[in-house]
């Protein structure tokens, strides 16, 4: 149903929807109705005001809903019609067009679908409404709202046998109705009442709620709080089986997935009906929509919902060395098949016949819950939802990161999270069926070959051809070999971005990192690492189904970032249920990179045809006459392709190439699809460093430390989204490209955020070929083989352009010292030159009105410039001559200055002239006293750094002088680094 507020459109995309909500159950443990529940249930959401999001006016909405089981008392009477017993009939929720003629048309579709599959429909309700309680925008966007009404099949069972062909003949009417109606639900056993309202106007909108014949023994309520995005009446939870607080952060590559393994997937339970259900995901629902298609299709396919939960919704199995060895081959056999939605979430989750919670395996949104005297389970997301009295109150408790709780309405009894876990595990031999099964890379013998090494001259000449600077060698790849860790750098740079920059970059640099903001925390990879898995898997996923030994025939890999040994030892194995092959990337210069892209597609579909299950994509054999397809499209592009062809799951892509270097190429490349890969020029060039004298220490030793090195780097780039699993990073494309054409995203990064156009395939070739002419001169003359150091941090002669270059830091300070305003207009000049663009707000003109407006209706420059307020920068990272001049220029124009995190000399919190009316608070770590506190206006606290989680502001040790150390109460000489 199309409800959003607005198309797509500007910097507005229906993919960016979001929640962070209020959520809460109640539910009468032995499965007694009772209208009690539905009353407190609408009283806890009530409560949840403040995690309700509503409009500037304060009338309309993002969502609240309710989903209880169907009363059949209620519906016997106010059906209008006969009905059969309870449970041998559906209802379903609908949301039609408020056209007449339209509804009419629908709804009989509807009724010709539902005989169509066997099912006899019995009739229409209209569902009382009471409109005029709405805000204006929900109700310009209310649509008709409609009961519908099927008999049970005699020779189709009550419950989920009856559910099933309801699911089905949905599907079908969905798939055929169009975009102006929406099935909210259609079950036996439950029905959901949501919509666009205020938390208070659910019960005054459905009377039915309110009616003292509505009895359910469970009812799960919901409070939207939409983060940057559009309230809609469908977006509104619950949904068919859940309601979530959270955020699936890996929604693209897990709906990627999940669509791939149509191919893939059979059930005996749905037999040849499968077809009438698929595409099991809905690409116009969010990320909550997405997650309750994908556990609905699994429990009607025949898995039990609390066993899918679990298999999307993983704990830290990996790392949690307390779990029994059983429950962890359960977790192990279903991480072979499915990847975690990963995310901060907390899940309820009914099929009327159980509730089960949830949380993420951070625990990012917790939940408590009561259990009274009288077998009530009260959970809320938070306590104080409802009144009672302690003495009714026989147990309180909180979710725990990862577990599950579960309360079954037909045993009358709360299932707790270790015995529901150790029941799933004991039913099949998980275990025996990974030990016959699983492949470990570790176990693989080293074939009796040796790795493929070029000549120092011909290293040169690739590392020419793939763009290698200076910097790559010494200040990237040389630092993680030496340290086995990330070199410290500055967190930007001044030279231009890609797309404007006259000296050619890689692909990879127009891809920018995302990371978690308003609702959604990063992780601590660092103080969290238990939570953390870097495992992937590569082979046939099988057939998620299906439980069986030979679905976990794949190949487990704990590092994807493979040694030239590693990938040697993939091509030479020789394992039943493994086919490698290995596909070139190369292709004849002055050919069309196009034309290159579509044959790489013919040459895998070629490989998977002949049987292979992992495709090796490989650069190597660069020459004279060839170039290779940037790595990074290559991958995009295969990975697009498969996914179209529905082969995404059938065939696991490795990539060997030489132009990966950098932590965030390889972030990149496994965010677009790579299982993992192999940067065979990186390895050889830490080899000719050792030789060189410039790294003292054993090959293996260095090449291992730098492939660690890049590995942590990945798991810190993914944590920033409050992603723990690398198996749940790959291809979820958490990355915004900033420069490359509209055609090339939908093509080859197909749902990649991407809000300004640029370069296209024509030009990404043409850098490919001036690499190219770098290592190979066209006329066979020589070339220079030294490699260019052209300065990202630090400017070079000749080398990028830097905003702030020699001559424009030297205007600055020569202005400043002299007070010569003709040179700080130099200054501005130089730095806003448009001939020169370093930045997209470089590019930007302003938009003047078509009539100004009159100056004395303007506020006066000394009241705008009160406005004004400092970035904030810390003392340490910069002078305090420069720390305290912001400050004093603040002070004197009214504005506020930002302390930032490293603290203030004492001398200065009592001078107004000299002390910053904003202070930072980064965990209480650095140089934080009352004196700091109470000389601030304004204190800012940072929970949460997104974009620099766990390692805020990072401080070398070599700038932490003892001047700075005792402003910050730490130790000269040593590193300090916020978290």
């Amino acid at each position: 149903m199309k409800t959003e507020a607005y198309p797509q459109g500007g910097l507005y995309r229906p993919c960016f929807e979001h929640d962070a909500c209020g959520i809460g159950a109640v539910v009468d443990i032995h499965g007694r109705p009772d209208h009690q529940i539905v009353d407190d249930a609408l009283k806890i959401v009530e409560k949840l005001e403040h995690r309700a999001g509503k409009d500037a006016k304060g009338e309309t909405g993002d969502g609240v809903g309710i989903l209880v089981q169907v009363s059949h008392g209620f519906f016997s009477r106010a059906a209008g019609f006969p009905l059969p017993g309870p449970r041998d009939y559906g209802v379903g929720m609908f949301f039609l067009p408020q056209d007449t003629r339209r509804r009419s048309q629908v709804k009989k579709l509807f009724e010709l679908v539902a005989e169509k599959e066997g099912l006899e429909f019995l009739g229409w309700r209209a569902v009382p409404v009471n409109p005029d309680i709405l805000g204006q925008r929900a109700r310009e966007k209310m649509p008709a709202i409609w009961q519908g009404f099927v008999r049970r099949p005699e020779a189709v069972a009550q419950g989920l046998d009856f559910d099933r062909k309801l699911y089905v003949a949905r599907r079908v009417f969905e798939q055929s109705c169009g975009g102006d109606t929406y099935v909210v639900s259609l079950s036996s056993r439950t029905v959901v009442y949501k919509g666009m309202f205020l938390v208070n106007q659910l019960r005054a909108f459905y009377p039915d709620l309110d009616d003292p014949d509505y009895h359910s023994a469970l009812a799960l309520v919901h409070s939207r709080f939409s983060t940057n995005t559009n309230p809609a009446w469908e977006r509104a939870h619950p949904y068919r089986l859940l309601a979530h607080n959270g955020e699936i952060n890996t929604i693209r590559g897990n709906v990627d997935r999940m669509l791939a393994r149509e191919e893939t997937m059979s059930s005996k339970v749905l037999g040849d009906q499968m077809d009438k259900v698929l595409p099991v995901v809905s690409a116009a629902g969010s990320d909550s929509a997405m997650l309750d298609n994908t556990l609905e299709f699994l429990m009607m396919a025949g898995m039990d919902l609390p066993l899918a939960v679990m298999a999307c919704i993983p704990e830290p199995w990996m790392g949690d060395k307390t779990i029994s060895r059983a429950r962890r081959d359960l977790y192990q056999y279903y991480a072979t098949l499915m990847e975690p939605w990963d995310g901060p979430a907390a899940v309820l989750f009914t099929d009327g016949d159980m509730v089960g919670a949830v949380l993420d395996r951070n625990g990012l949104r917790p939940s408590r819950y009561y259990v009274t005297k009288d077998g009530r389970l009260i959970l809320a997301s938070e306590v104080g939802v409802l009144d009672l009295p302690a003495a009714e109150i026989v147990r309180k408790d909180r979710l725990r990161p990862g577990r599950m709780l579960l309360v079954d309405l037909k045993q009358g009894r709360i299932v707790e999270d270790g015995e529901l876990k150790s029941a799933y595990a004991a039913r099949q031999p998980y275990g025996e069926w990974l030990d016959g099964n699983l492949i470990h890379l570790a176990d693989l013998p080293v074939p009796n070959k040796r790795v493929e090494r070029h000549s120092r001259e011909e290293l040169h000449r690739l590392q020419k051809a793939f763009g290698y600077r200076y910097e790559d060698v010494h200040d990237t790849i040389l630092p993680m070999a030496r340290t086995g860790a990330e070199a410290t750098a500055a967190m930007g740079t001044d030279i231009p971005l890609a797309v404007l920059d006259d000296v050619d970059r890689p692909l990879f640099h127009y891809f920018h990192q995302l990371f978690a903001q308003v609702t959604n925390p990063p992780m601590d990879a660092i103080r969290e690492e238990i939570v953390t898995d870097t495992t992937v898997y590569v082979g046939d996923d099988g057939n998620l189904l299906e439980e069986k030994g030979s679905n976990c025939r794949v190949l487990q890999i704990q590092n994807p970032i493979l040694t030239s040994t590693d990938l040697m030892k993939i091509k030479s194995m020789d394992q039943s249920g493994f086919h490698v092959a290995t596909v070139s990337l190369l292709y004849y210069k002055n050919t069309s990179l196009e034309r290159a892209v579509s044959q790489l597609a013919v040459a895998v579909d070629r490989a998977w045809r002949e049987g292979a299950n992992v495709v090796v994509l490989s650069d190597r054999g660069v020459d004279e006459n060839h170039v290779a397809i940037p790595s990074l499209l290559a991958v995009s592009a295969m990975e697009q392709y498969l996914i179209r062809t529905k082969k995404r799951t059938a065939v696991s892509i490795i990539l060997e190439s030489a132009e990966p270097r950098d932590v965030h190429h390889f972030a990149a490349l496994l965010g677009y699809g790579a299982r993992a890969v192999n940067p065979y020029l990186a390895e050889e060039t830490i080899v000719e460093l050792i030789e060189e004298g410039l790294l003292d220490k054993d090959f293996h030793t260095a090449v291992k430390d730098y492939t660690e090195a890049v590995l942590h780097g990945i798991v810190k780039i993914a944590s920033k989204m409050g992603i723990s699993t690398l198996q749940s990073y790959q291809s979820a494309q958490i990355f915004e490209a900033v420069g490359i054409r509209q055609d090339v995203i939908d093509k080859y990064f197909t749902n990649t955020v991407s809000r300004v156009g640029g370069i296209g395939l024509e030009e990404m070739g043409a850098a490919v070929e001036r690499n190219h002419a770098k290592a190979f001169d066209p006329l066979g003359l020589e070339v220079d083989l030294e490699l260019d150091s052209l300065g990202s941090h630090k400017a070079r002669a000749g080398g990028e352009d830097h905003l702030y270059d020699p001559q424009t830091i030297h205007l600055l300070q020569q202005a400043t010292r002299r007070g010569d305003y003709d040179l700080f207009r130099q200054y501005t000049q130089r730095v806003d030159d448009e001939t020169r663009p370093h930045t997209l707000r470089g590019l930007l003109d302003m938009k003047y009105a078509d009539a100004p407006i009159p100056l004395e209706e303007v506020e006066s420059v000394d009241a705008i410039v009160k406005r004004f307020k400092t970035g904030a920068m810390s003392y340490g990272s910069i002078s305090r001559e420069a720390h305290e001049c912001l400050a004093q220029a603040m002070n004197l124009l009214g504005g506020k200055s930002n302390s930032g995190e490293g603290g203030e000399e004492p001398d200065r919190l009592k001078d107004p002239a000299h002390n910053s009316a904003i202070k930072q608070v980064a965990s209480g770590r650095f140089g934080v006293t009352s004196e700091y506190l109470v000389s601030a206006k304004e204190i800012q606290i940072k929970l949460a750094q997104g974009a620099k989680p766990g390692e805020g502001g990072h401080l070398p040790a070599g700038k932490v002088y003892p001047w700075i150390a005792k402003c910050r109460h730490a130790t000269p000489g040593v590193s300090l680094i916020s978290p």
